[in-house]
């Protein structure tokens, strides 16, 4: 990507970024548990770069409000309506996935 321009290369992010937020929206079975095991990222760490992505750009977005984007509603509604409790096997390769992070971190 490196031709191209500054502009058009952000409209492609952006573009890939709500393309991403779709697809996530169109797939709520995915727990954030899940997306956190497999790739140590979830719904609400994108609303937290979005709004530190504002914030460097002298914007204004609560974390609040970044997540009601995110989520495309209130985040205590998808949570009610969405959020499955974590089974014992999700919180076990959560807490292995975060010891092996600390490991390669270490």
């Amino acid at each position: 990507m490196d031709h191209l321009d500054n502009a058009t290369r952000d409209a492609i992010e952006a573009a890939a970024f709500r393309r991403l937020l779709e697809h996530l929206d169109a797939n709520k079975d995915v727990q954030n548990i899940d997306l956190m095991i497999l790739a140590d990222f979830c719904r609400n760490c994108l609303s937290k770069w979005l709004a530190a992505a504002a914030e460097e750009r002298g914007e204004t977005l609560d974390y609040e409000s970044a997540r009601e984007y995110v989520y495309g509603m209130p985040y205590s509604d998808w949570k009610a309506h969405y959020q499955a409790p974590a089974t014992p096997d999700q919180l076990a390769a959560l807490e292995a996935r975060q010891s092996r992070k600390q490991k390669d971190d270490a």
